[in-house]
C-alpha cells in the first residue's frame, strides 16, 4: 500500500505565527517541529480496534510535558498519512468551527474540523483533499478516509454531494480496509439509480428503491443522519426516514470511513453523538456518585449551586464510586477565569490522590494566542499530549468530550477536536508512569487554592 505525499501544515491567523511540520515517509519522523504544534492529523493511525497495543518511547514536550512518538510498527491494517497537500490552518476559522450551544447540549462533536484531517487516516491511493471547508476526492484508486477512533453505537450526521455517476459511500463499524461488506461492516451507499445499491441503500443488505428516494439531485448538498443502537440501524436522508435495518452481524465496534470508489464526492459537517450515557450526579445528591478527599494541609470546598457543583480551594478530588476503562465522557463546566486549573482524571488508582490520566481543564494562553496554550490547554492529556489550540476562555459554559479506548485517547472542546494521544509506553499500574488499561474511577480535580470551577453536567457511556 502506497503512502501519501509528505504533509506540511502552516498555522496562520491573528497573533499566530508560521509553523511547519514535515512528515517524512513511512517512518513518520518529525523534523524542526515545535511539539506543542504537532498535529495528530499527521500521525498514522493504528487500527485501534484490532491492533496490539503499541510500545515506544515518548519525547519531552517542555519542562514536564511529554508527547507520544508515532510508532514505526505496522498494524494489522496499516493506515497511511491523512493528507496529500499543504494545509493552511487559520486559528480564527478553526475557532469558528465550534458548534452552537444547542448542538453541544445534545452531545454532538465534529469528526472533521473543517481545515485538517486530524483524527483521520487514509487507506489506498486517492487525492483526498480539503476545499472550502469540505473533504473532496475525485481521482485515484478505491480508497477510504477512516477515523482513527472505533465505536459500535452512536449517531452520525454527514453532508454529501456528488456528480451524477459517482460511486461512494459511508462505511460504519468497519475495518480500515473492508473485504466483505455483507459480513464485516455496513456500507451506506452513495450511487446513481441504476446501481444495484442506489443512494440510501445498505450494500448487499437492503436496497432503497429509487422511487422511494423521490426527486433527488446528487449535485446538491444532502444529509445522512444515521443511528446505530445494537442491532437496530436507522437512516434519515434530509430529515426523512428512508431506511431501517435489523442486523446482528455487524455488532462489533469499528471505524467510520468515507469511500472513494469512482467519481467526485464531497463531505462536510461530519458530526458524531454518543448514545446511552449515564449521568453522574452533580446536584444536592452528588454524594450518591462521588466521594471527596483532599490533601491534609489543603481544603477543597464543594458547594451545590443552582447550575452545578462548585469546586473551590486547595488540592483535592471528587472521586467517582464507579470504575471505567473504555468510555466516552461528556462534561460541561465554567471557570472563574481562564487561568483556573482543574482537570478530569480517569483510569485512576482508587483512593490515591489523582493518580490517573488527566484531561486538562485550563484555558490560559500565551500572548493572547489560542494556538499557544499556557498550560497544555483544555482537552490536553496533561504531560502526554498538549491541545492543538485553546478553544474559548472557559468563563462561559464549556463542553468537553473525552474518548478513551484501549491505548487511544481523543478529546474535543466545544465540538472541536483538540487532542489525539496514542499511549505507547510500557504498561504500569500507575498511568503517571506508564500505560494503564485497567478500569478506575473518574476524579474531578481541585488543583490549588485558586481553583474555582463549576461542573454543570457529566455523563459517561461505556464502549467496547
Amino acid at each position: 500500500m502506497r503512502l501519501t505525499a509528505p504533509v506540511v501544515e502552516c498555522f496562520a491567523g491573528q497573533r499566530t505565527w508560521l509553523r511547519t511540520i514535515v512528515l517524512i515517509n513511512a517512518l513518520c519522523i518529525f523534523i524542526g517541529c515545535d511539539s506543542k504544534r504537532q498535529d495528530a492529523s499527521v500521525v498514522p493511525g493504528p487500527d485501534v480496534q484490532d491492533a496490539a497495543v503499541q510500545k515506544g518511547d515518548s519525547t519531552a514536550e517542555r519542562s514536564e510535558q511529554q508527547e507520544s512518538a508515532p510508532s514505526t510498527k505496522s498494524t494489522a491494517k496499516n493506515l497511511t498519512q491523512p493528507a496529500t497537500s499543504e494545509i493552511v490552518l487559520n486559528a480564527d476559522k478553526l475557532l469558528a468551527a465550534a458548534l452552537p450551544e444547542a448542538a453541544l447540549v445534545e452531545g454532538w462533536v465534529r469528526l472533521f474540523d473543517t481545515q485538517t484531517l486530524h483524527g483521520w487516516s487514509i487507506v489506498g491511493d486517492a487525492n483526498w483533499q480539503i476545499a472550502d471547508g469540505s473533504i473532496l476526492v475525485d481521482a485515484g484508486e478505491q480508497s477510504y478516509l477512516c477515523t482513527n477512533l472505533s465505536l459500535s453505537n452512536y449517531e452520525l450526521k454527514v453532508d454529501f454531494r456528488s456528480d451524477a455517476q459517482t460511486n461512494s459511500g459511508v462505511f460504519l463499524r468497519t475495518q480500515p480496509e473492508p473485504t466483505d461488506v455483507a459480513e464485516e461492516c455496513l456500507e451506506l451507499n452513495i450511487a446513481p439509480p441504476d446501481n444495484p445499491s442506489p443512494t440510501g441503500s445498505f450494500v448487499q443488505r437492503k436496497k432503497l428503491e429509487p422511487s422511494d428516494l423521490g426527486d433527488f439531485d446528487p449535485t446538491q448538498w444532502h444529509t445522512y443522519h444515521i443511528r446505530l443502537d445494537g442491532d437496530h440501524v436507522s437512516v434519515r436522508l434530509d430529515d426523512r426516514l428512508v431506511m431501517e435495518l435489523e442486523d446482528s452481524s455487524s455488532l462489533r465496534p469499528g471505524h467510520i470511513s468515507l469511500q472513494h470508489n469512482s467519481g467526485r464526492v464531497e463531505f462536510r459537517n461530519v458530526l458524531l453523538r454518543p448514545i446511552s450515557g449515564q449521568t453522574l450526579k452533580l446536584g444536592d445528591d452528588w454524594e450518591t456518585d462521588w466521594t471527596k478527599s483532599e490533601k491534609e494541609s489543603d481544603q477543597l470546598a464543594v458547594e451545590v449551586k443552582q447550575d452545578g457543583l462548585h469546586l473551590q480551594g486547595g488540592l483535592g478530588q471528587l472521586q467517582s464510586k464507579s470504575d471505567w476503562d473504555n468510555f466516552i465522557l461528556q462534561a460541561s463546566y465554567t471557570l472563574a477565569k481562564p487561568e483556573v486549573n482543574s482537570g478530569i482524571f480517569f483510569r485512576c488508582i482508587r483512593d490515591n490522590m489523582l493518580d490517573g490520566y488527566e484531561c486538562q481543564v485550563n484555558h490560559s494562553v500565551i500572548n493572547n494566542d489560542p494556538m499557544s496554550p499556557g498550560d497544555a490547554g483544555a482537552g490536553a492529556i496533561f504531560r502526554r499530549q498538549a491541545a492543538r489550540m485553546v478553544v474559548g476562555d472557559g468563563t462561559q459554559p464549556t463542553f468537553l468530550t473525552l474518548l478513551a479506548k484501549s491505548n487511544y485517547i481523543y478529546s474535543w472542546v466545544n465540538g472541536i477536536p483538540v487532542c489525539e494521544f496514542f499511549d505507547q509506553r510500557e504498561a504500569d499500574e500507575n498511568p503517571r508512569r506508564g500505560l494503564r488499561l485497567a478500569a478506575g474511577p473518574i476524579s474531578l480535580q481541585g488543583h490549588d487554592p485558586t481553583t474555582d470551577v463549576i461542573y454543570h453536567r457529566l455523563s459517561i457511556s461505556r464502549i467496547e
